[in-house]
């Protein structure tokens, strides 16, 4: 294993990102994080105050975008890098449909800037965090890392540009990328416009939970902390320029989680509302992934998926005093109500 490494936490304010931060500090204790993040609506310092109290002086935190290559450089140089994970991205489908110049902004040129500063900096290991989403969607089987990439919708195809960057970068460079795919990630300290904080939110308030068309689009859940180590196992034991899938094999449908939701809860179905769908043909069907590449490498997943998500839930309901002030910002209140007002109406 290797000894006092220093990595670089792109988008370590974020939900994915703050987790893994925990997990590297808990894991390995001889390792320096460095967090750099823009602070978006979705990035939050209060992610980290547990983290900048516990670790202080094995952590550091910087303002800005990736996109910046003064502020990336900078601290690479400074805090002499070893390695990079980069989790910074617009993460989010629908939001991707109102704004997608944003998203090409940093999820391409933006991997691109962190690339180049590998490469001037001879840090050791990059590893860029995509989404099954650059896969688009499929009826039967399983994507594993060498079925095509086909994204559907601005947001997993601005996904499938920084990876591409990623390839380049390995091929012609040779800088040390290597790419991880995850499915639907589920866990405390996530931004509640994802299906189940957004659900659980609402759900506390007993409003109403919107369902695109039957509820029956298939997506991978996967327990953030075991996005975590499956992430950390790649960084450490992944073969560069290699891309690997992580996932536990948790296929529910969108109505089987809500169900799940509304039992732990103990709210009734008639808090459900069936819409419209507003991404159109762009709303994947089904995604699913096969791990076994990186579970044959001996990675594999701790938590149960019914264990976890109970634990989530518990997460949201003990902490009220986090999400609400999100859900109260007027940035939420606006999403919500371009998004979804025409459906949920005085429910919002």
């Amino acid at each position: 294993m290797s000894k006092g490494k220093t990595i670089l936490v792109t988008g370590g304010a974020g939900f994915i990102g703050s987790n893994y931060c925990r997990y590297v500090l808990e894991n390995h204790p001889d390792y320096r994080v460095v967090v750099l993040d823009a602070l978006t609506y979705a990035g939050n310092l209060s992610t980290l105050v547990d983290i900048q109290q516990k670790y202080a002086g094995r952590f550091q935190f910087y303002p800005g975008k990736i996109q910046d290559e003064t502020v990336v450089c900078g601290i690479i140089r400074a805090e002499k890098v070893n390695y990079v994970v980069n989790f910074a991205a617009e993460s989010h489908n629908d939001r991707s449909i109102l704004d997608p110049g944003s998203f090409i902004q940093t999820d391409v040129y933006g991997v691109f800037t962190l690339l180049d500063a590998v490469k001037r900096f001879d840090v050791e290991r990059l590893v860029h965090i995509s989404t099954d989403e650059v896969y688009g969607t499929i009826d039967s089987g399983s994507f594993t890392e060498q079925s095509p990439i086909e994204p559907n919708t601005p947001y997993s195809s601005s996904k499938a540009g920084g990876e591409l960057q990623a390839r380049a970068h390995r091929i012609t460079y040779g800088t040390p990328t290597l790419v991880t795919r995850c499915g639907n990630n589920f866990g405390p300290f996530q931004y509640p416009e994802k299906l189940i904080p957004f659900f659980v939110s609402r759900l506390i308030d007993d409003k109403k939970v919107p369902i695109y068309g039957s509820g029956q689009q298939v997506r991978d859940w996967v327990f953030v902390m075991d996005h975590c180590s499956g992430i950390d196992f790649v960084l450490h034991n992944g073969a560069l320029g290699e891309a690997y899938n992580i996932g536990s094999d948790g296929e529910l449908t969108n109505m089987e989680i809500t169900h799940r939701l509304l039992k732990l809860l103990d709210k009734p179905e008639s808090l459900i509302k069936h819409i419209g769908d507003p991404r159109g043909g762009a709303h994947d069907k089904r995604y699913s992934i096969d791990a076994s590449r990186l579970k044959g490498l001996g990675w594999k997943p701790a938590y149960e998926f019914e264990e976890a998500l109970e634990r989530t839930v518990k997460w949201y309901v003990d902490n009220q005093g986090w999400w609400r002030d999100i859900v109260a910002s007027p940035d939420y209140q606006a999403f919500v109500a371009r998004f979804y007002g025409k459906y949920l109406g005085e429910d919002l």
